[in-house]
């Protein structure tokens, strides 16, 4: 069962999922703290570089199946055209001014 993205929990993170739904690297990159990092499957990437490949170049999207933690950790089927679908966590990590200062994702 998918949780619809307007019914996720943190406002942040709710409007990373929008963003990667609909390929909006300006909506993404304004979510981002200027100094934000990621990693993938535990190995930091960079992240303007990784953001270009796994989501805008190859139409990423999120289908989120659970959340916890406030809404900062979500299982999804993450799906692109470079790997198919594969089921993801995601954990977030959401600054003061309400903007992801880092997020962490890999296999589930």
């Amino acid at each position: 069962m998918t949780i619809q993205t307007a019914k996720l929990s943190d406002p942040a993170v709710r409007a990373f999922v929008s963003a990667v739904n609909a390929h909006d690297r300006d909506a993404f990159r304004a979510l981002l703290a200027p100094d934000a990092t990621m990693a993938d499957d535990g190995s930091d990437r960079d992240l303007d570089e990784w953001a270009d490949r796994e989501i805008f170049s190859s139409h990423g999207h999120m289908d989120v199946d659970n959340e916890s933690k406030g809404g900062r950790c979500l299982l999804t089927h993450y799906r692109n055209d470079t790997w198919g679908e594969m089921r993801t966590r995601w954990d977030f990590t959401v600054g003061d001014d309400g903007r992801i200062s880092r997020f962490e994702t890999g296999q589930a």
